[in-house]
C-alpha cells in the first residue's frame, strides 16, 4: 500500500475539524463561541476536494488550518456525519436501480476528481480559501473505473464493494417477434453512436446562503435552485429538522437547464454547517467547481439497428444503449431516468411495430451524471434519424420522404408507440411540409448540386422530434419520490385595485412570471401592468412542483388560470352587491366592471376601497372574498406531447474539418402559444445548446480520472458568432389534457438539433463515403473520418 500526501493547496478547496468545547458551549446557549459565531456575520465555506478520481483517505490534518486567523470550522465528513442523514438516489419504479448512501462530505473514500472532502468556514471567501490550502489530506490511490466496457469487465474494480459490481440498472423493452422481423427485412441498417459528456453551463453558478436559528431550530436557505418545496423536504429530512421550520427561497435563478434540482453535497454541508454553528453560511461556486461537480449529462453509447422495407417502411429497431452515470445515482430523480428515456424515445416519431431495447447504467470514477435539458431526447432522436438517413440512403429515397412514410398520420391517433408512450394527437406530416416551404428544400438540393461540382460541401440534414412536457401526476410520486406533480396558485386583489399572483412554478429565466402573468391578466380581464407575479419562496408560494420537464405553461399555466377565473368570478359578485345587480350582468374589462351595454360602473381601485375599508355599506352577514386559492392537476394522459421537425444546413470544409453553420429551421407544435416571443426564444435558445453538444462540447478525463476541461478555454461553449440564423415557424394543435391548450416548448429544440447537425454533416460528405456518429463533431474527428489524420 502507498501513501500519498496532497501538497497545502493542491486539492483546491478545503476543510476541518469544528472544536469541540466550542461546540459544547454552543450547544449550551453561552459562552465566547455564541457572542462571536452564532450572533457574528455572514460566514463563507470553502471546499478542499479530492484530486484523485478513485482514493482511499487515510488521514486528513487540520490544525494549520484551525488555527488560521479568521477560520471559524473546519469540518470533516465524520462531523457532518451525526447532523446529516446520507441519501440514496433509488426510486420504487426503476426496480433493480442500486446506489450507495452519500454523505456532504467524502468518508473513508473519494469517488470522482472534485469531489468535497473538507469544509472550512470562515468570515470571507478568501480566508476560507486559504484556509483549505493548509489542510493536508492524505490518500491511498485506487484504481479508477472510467471506461464503459472497463466497468462491466469480469474482475474489474468496483466502486461501491458493498454493491458487488459497478452494474446501477438495468432495464429491457421488448414487443416480442423482434429477430422474425430482421430476419425478413428487405434492409438492415446498423451503426453505433457516441455521445460526449457535457455540462449546463449556466451564468449563474450553484449558490446558496444558509441561516439557521438555533432559538427557534428555523432554516431559511436562499438557493439558486429550481424546485424550492422539493428541497424544503430534502433538508427538513435530512437535517432532522420540522418542515414547516424549514424556508427555501429562490425567486429569480439565472438559468438551470435541469442541473439546478438535485441534490448536491456542497449545498448539503452549508446548511448542516449553519445548523451546527448557528449563524449564516454562504457557499457559491467558482467555474472550476462548476465542471467538476455540476451534474454531467449525455454519456451514451448506443448500438443500435433498424429493419426497413423495400418500400422504405421502418419495420423495427433494435437498440443497445450503455451509460456511465459516476460514482453515485443521483438522488431524488435518479440517474436511471435518461437512459430510460432515451430507450423509449427510440423511434418516436414513427410507427413502427416491433422494437427491442436494452439499457444498461453503470458505475464510474467520473462526476455524477443526470438530468439535463432534454433529457435522454438528443440520445434517441439521434440514433432514430441518424438510421432513418442511412436507410433513406440505401434505398435512394429523399430523407424527407423517408420521414413522410413513416410519421404517424392524423387517421392513427391516438397512437401507442412500441415502447409504451402514448400520443393523444401529433402534427408531423404539417410540420415536415412547413418546413419545407421554409426553407426552399427544392432550392437548396439544387444549389448544394451546383456548388459540389465546384468542390463546395453542404449538406443538409432532418431530425424529426417529439418532447416530453406536462408529466402527470405519477411521474416521481409512484416511485416513492416527494417531487409534486401538480402546481398551486393564490391570487388575491388589493385594495388599490391591483392583483397579486402567488405561483408555484418558479423563473429561471425562461419567462415564467411573464407567462403567468398574461394568463392572469386574460382571465380576469385587467391590464397586464396591474398584475405582479411572485415565486419561489416556500412560506408565501402556494404548494407545487415548480419548474422542470418543460411543465411550466401546461401545469402552472392553468392553475393560474381556474385561479383567475374564480377570483374574476368573486369580484363580479362584489360589484353586483355593491351596484344592486346580479353578477351576470356584469363584466370585468381593462380592470373596470363594466355593464351589459359596455358602460363602465366602477372600476377596481373604488371595490377594493369599499370591500376592504367600507364593508359597513355592504348588506349584513356578506363578506367579500378577494383572495382565493386553486391548485391543478394534469389529467388524462401521462405527458402530453411537443413534436415537429428541424433543419439543419451547412459547410464542411474538407482540408479543415471545420463546419460553418448557414441556417437552421425549427417547425414545432407545443399546443396553443401563449406568448410567441418567448416560445420563439426558447426555441432558439435550445438550438444552441444542442448545436453545442454537436460541434463544441466536451467533457473529458485523462487515464487517471482527472478532469482535463475544467476552464472555458477548455470546454468550447457555442458562442454567437458561430451560431447560424434559426427559423422558427409553428404549428398550433392544442392539447386535450390541459385546459389552456398549451404543451410545453423548453426543450424542443435541444432534443433534435444535433441530430440534424449530424445528419447534415454526413450528406455533405457523402460524395466522400465518410460517416460520423461520435459526438460532438470535432475537426479532427471530421480529418478522421475523411482518412486525414
Amino acid at each position: 500500500m502507498t501513501e500519498q500526501r496532497t501538497l497545502p493547496g493542491a486539492a483546491g478547496l478545503v476543510g476541518s475539524r469544528l472544536p469541540r468545547e466550542a461546540a459544547r458551549r454552543h450547544a449550551r446557549g453561552g459562552g465566547r463561541f455564541v457572542d462571536d459565531i452564532a450572533f457574528a456575520r455572514l460566514a463563507h465555506v470553502a471546499f478542499v476536494r479530492s484530486p484523485y478520481a478513485h482514493a482511499r483517505i487515510t488521514g486528513i490534518e487540520t490544525a494549520a488550518a484551525r488555527a488560521l486567523p479568521g477560520v471559524l470550522a473546519v469540518v470533516t465528513g465524520e462531523d457532518l456525519k451525526p447532523l446529516c442523514h446520507p441519501w440514496v438516489g433509488v426510486l420504487n419504479h426503476f426496480p433493480g436501480l442500486k446506489s450507495a448512501p452519500q454523505y456532504p462530505l467524502a468518508i473513508d473514500a473519494a469517488r470522482w476528481n472534485g469531489e468535497p472532502v473538507v469544509a472550512v468556514v470562515a468570515e470571507s471567501r478568501a480566508l476560507a480559501e486559504d484556509g483549505a490550502d493548509l489542510v493536508e489530506v492524505s490518500y491511498e490511490p485506487l484504481p479508477p473505473v472510467l471506461d464503459l466496457d472497463a466497468a462491466q469487465a469480469p474482475g474489474a474494480p468496483v466502486v461501491h464493494p458493498d454493491l458487488e459490481d459497478n452494474l446501477a440498472f438495468a432495464l429491457e423493452l421488448d414487443t416480442g417477434g423482434v429477430e422474425a422481423v430482421f430476419a425478413e427485412a428487405a434492409l438492415v441498417v446498423e451503426d453505433e453512436f457516441r455521445f460526449g459528456r457535457h455540462t449546463a453551463l449556466t451564468l449563474e453558478p450553484r449558490s446558496l446562503v444558509a441561516d439557521f436559528d438555533p432559538a427557534l431550530r428555523q432554516l431559511t436557505v436562499h438557493h439558486a435552485t429550481q424546485t424550492p418545496f422539493q428541497m424544503q423536504d430534502v433538508y427538513a429530512r435530512h437535517l432532522g429538522l420540522e418542515e414547516a421550520d424549514v424556508r427555501v427561497v429562490a425567486p429569480d435563478v439565472g438559468g438551470s437547464f435541469g442541473m439546478k434540482l438535485h441534490v448536491y453535497g456542497e449545498e448539503m454541508a452549508t446548511c448542516a454547517l449553519s445548523v451546527l454553528l448557528g449563524r449564516p453560511v454562504k457557499f457559491v461556486a467558482d467555474r472550476l467547481e462548476s465542471f467538476q461537480t455540476d451534474i454531467h449529462a449525455r454519456d451514451h453509447r448506443v448500438r443500435a439497428r433498424m429493419a426497413v422495407s423495400e418500400e422504405g417502411e421502418i419495420l423495427a429497431m433494435d437498440v443497445v444503449d450503455e451509460t456511465g452515470i459516476g460514482p453515485y445515482s443521483v438522488y431524488p430523480r435518479t440517474s436511471a431516468v435518461e437512459g430510460n428515456q432515451a430507450i423509449r424515445l427510440m423511434g418516436g416519431p414513427y410507427r413502427m411495430p416491433a422494437y427491442r431495447g436494452r439499457l444498461k447504467v453503470v458505475f464510474q470514477n467520473k462526476t455524477p451524471m443526470c438530468q439535463y435539458r432534454a433529457v435522454g431526447h438528443p440520445v434517441a432522436c439521434a440514433v432514430t434519424e441518424g438510421l432513418v438517413d442511412k436507410a433513406a440512403a440505401r434505398l435512394g429515397l429523399d430523407p424527407l420522404e423517408m420521414r413522410r412514410r413513416n410519421v404517424v398520420t392524423q387517421d392513427m391517433y391516438p397512437h401507442r408507440s412500441p415502447t409504451g408512450y402514448m400520443f393523444e394527437r401529433l402534427s408531423h406530416e404539417e410540420c415536415a411540409a412547413r418546413i419545407e416551404q421554409m426553407m426552399g428544400y427544392a432550392r437548396l438540393r439544387d444549389e448544394q448540386a451546383e456548388l459540389r461540382a465546384r468542390g463546395i460541401h453542404r449538406g443538409i440534414g432532418f431530425a424529426t422530434f417529439i418532447e416530453i412536457t406536462n408529466p402527470g401526476p405519477a411521474f416521481y410520486g409512484v416511485g416513492g419520490a416527494r417531487i409534486s406533480a401538480q402546481d398551486g396558485c393564490v391570487m388575491k386583489m388589493e385594495p388599490s385595485g391591483q392583483i397579486r399572483v402567488d405561483v408555484s412554478v418558479t423563473e429561471q429565466g425562461q419567462g415564467t412570471e411573464t407567462i403567468m402573468a398574461q394568463i392572469a391578466a386574460t382571465h380576469l380581464g385587467v391590464p397586464l401592468s396591474d398584475v405582479r407575479v411572485y415565486t419561489g419562496d416556500t412560506r408565501s408560494s402556494p404548494y407545487g412542483g415548480a419548474t422542470w420537464a418543460s411543465r411550466g405553461a401546461g401545469v402552472g399555466g392553468p392553475t393560474v388560470m381556474k385561479t383567475a377565473q374564480a377570483l374574476r368570478d368573486n369580484i363580479l359578485d362584489v360589484a353586483a352587491t355593491i351596484l344592486q345587480a346580479r353578477p351576470e350582468e356584469l363584466a370585468l374589462r381593462d380592470g373596470c366592471i363594466v355593464d351589459a351595454a359596455g358602460s363602465v360602473r366602477m372600476d377596481l381601485a373604488e371595490l377594493g376601497r369599499i370591500a376592504y375599508f367600507r364593508p359597513d355599506t355592504l348588506p349584513a352577514d356578506y363578506h367579500p372574498e378577494l383572495t382565493v386559492a386553486r391548485h391543478y392537476v394534469p389529467q388524462g394522459y401521462p405527458f402530453a406531447f411537443t413534436n415537429g421537425i428541424q433543419a439543419s444546413h451547412l459547410e464542411v470544409d474538407t482540408e479543415t474539418g471545420l463546419v460553418r453553420l448557414l441556417d437552421h429551421w425549427v417547425v414545432e407544435d407545443c399546443g396553443t402559444v401563449i406568448n410567441p416571443l418567448l416560445v420563439d426564444e426558447q426555441v432558439r435558445g435550445g438550438v444552441v445548446q444542442g448545436l453545442g453538444a454537436a460541434l463544441f462540447e466536451e467533457v473529458l478525463y485523462n487515464s487517471e480520472g482527472a478532469l482535463t476541461t475544467a476552464t472555458m478555454a477548455d470546454y468550447l461553449a457555442p458562442m454567437a458568432g458561430e451560431m447560424p440564423d434559426i427559423h422558427v415557424g409553428h404549428v398550433v394543435t392544442p392539447t386535450l389534457t390541459s385546459p389552456l391548450g398549451a404543451k410545453g416548448v423548453g426543450e424542443a429544440g435541444t432534443a433534435a438539433a444535433p441530430a440534424a447537425v449530424m445528419n447534415a454533416i454526413n450528406d455533405a460528405l457523402s460524395p466522400f463515403g465518410a460517416e460520423l456518429r461520435q459526438m460532438p463533431f470535432t475537426p479532427e474527428r471530421i480529418l478522421a473520418a475523411l482518412g486525414k489524420i
